[in-house]
């Protein structure tokens, strides 16, 4: 594509946002404005990506590319690293030097360290214009994103909400989310720049949904979606699930986190299938297996938790039954493509609901990895 044909391309893609802002339709993604975030591209109907945060001392590059890099493999697409000193700021260069994903840099109070993680290598910026400074500091950062084309992501949160918003609403509501984040964006729209995306978070997963629909009415800009402070494995994932599903099913949203106390490792798995489910994401194997019962007569439990560790590495987009019953096996596992089901020291391997091999209990984990392995032989 030409340099003039890909103007015209982008000229096309901003009038017709233009026209849907006039007609008030929702901002859903295949209409948000394109951003360019090092090596990747959101918005505009782009594929929605998978971030996660480091857990890391920025300041330890050894560590923090360990980390980065196991969630690389994982399956991240963008990662978020905390810059809570000049050391971390510093740190940026060398990190970017040895991953392979862009990494944004996570601003909070001091613009000096923005400028600073630009500097050394950042692919975005995270900053919340209420509390980087005064006027003339977001400036200062606004200069120069502009400067080195970076994108500013502006994040609102509901724990940090201005007081007057507050009192307007009478509460944190999604309405006072809504408008705070808006008013950030028009200070940095002021100073002439417009490379930007949006999150606005919440841990109240209907509150979060509820503001992700009316901003999505209100502006162009892609929005990162997440439910801040999900809590634990257990916990988090079930908040994150609901309300990224809720938000995401009606075509809002860019880029994704699920937020988890824990390894973010589990972070970017919990994603993966969020998206998968929604039909948002291709690829990766699908495990499902049935919920046990009295005519169980193997480790079920143990067999299904084996069989979605194994198929982590295999790059098949089908789906793998596992099943705790010979009798009704084959049968329940014919809308998958491959399944097993054993009891009584018998396994048997199905393809689309018919037996294709019987064999011993202890070998089926192995004769259905092996079977994987060779999908395309």
């Amino acid at each position: 594509m030409t340099k003039t044909e890909s103007y015209q391309m982008h000229k096309k893609d901003d009038l017709c946002r233009r026209e849907k802002k006039k007609e008030g339709a929702a901002m859903y993604r295949e209409h948000t404005k394109t951003i360019k975030i090092g090596n990747q591209v959101i918005g505009g109907g782009h594929p929605v990506l998978i971030q996660s945060m480091t857990n890391t001392k920025t300041e330890d590059v050894a560590a923090t590319v360990a980390q980065i890099l196991t969630l690389e493999k994982a399956g991240c697409q963008i990662i978020r690293c905390a810059v809570p000193t000049m050391e971390a700021a510093r740190a940026l260069g060398e990190i970017k030097k040895q991953i392979h994903i862009p990494l944004v840099a996570d601003i909070h109070f001091d613009y000096k360290l923005a400028i600073a993680a630009m500097e050394n290598g950042a692919d975005k910026i995270r900053i919340n214009p209420g509390n980087i400074g005064s006027r003339e500091c977001i400036q200062a950062v606004v200069d120069v994103a502009k400067e080195r084309r970076i994108p500013i992501r502006v994040g609102v949160n509901s724990g940090s909400l201005e007081k007057e918003l507050v009192e307007k609403y009478h509460g944190v509501t999604a309405e006072g989310l809504v408008e705070s984040a808006l008013d950030k964006v028009k200070i940095i729209e002021d100073m002439g720049y417009d490379q930007l995306v949006i999150s606005i978070k919440s841990s109240d997963v209907l509150m979060c949904a509820k503001a992700h629909e009316l901003i999505a009415q209100k502006t162009d800009y892609p929005l990162h979606v997440g439910i801040t402070e999900a809590g634990t494995l257990f916990s988090g994932n079930i908040k994150s699930a609901v309300g990224l599903g809720i938000i995401l099913y009606q075509g809002i949203g860019d880029t994704i986190r699920v937020s988890l106390t824990g390894d973010p490792s589990e972070e970017v798995k919990s994603a993966k299938r969020i998206l998968k489910t929604l039909g948002l994401r291709n690829g990766g194997i699908e495990v499902v297996s049935c919920p046990t019962c009295g005519r169980t007569q193997i480790d079920l439990i143990g067999l299904a938790n084996k069989v979605e560790d194994m198929v982590q590495d295999i790059p098949l987009d089908i789906k793998v039954a596992v099943m705790g019953c010979v009798v009704n096996g084959p049968g329940e596992a014919k809308e998958a493509d491959i399944g097993i089901a054993g009891g009584k020291g018998v396994g048997l391997l199905i393809k689309k609901g018919e037996i294709i091999k019987k064999v011993p209990e202890d070998q089926l984990l192995e004769t259905l990895r092996d079977e994987l392995l060779h999908w395309n032989a």
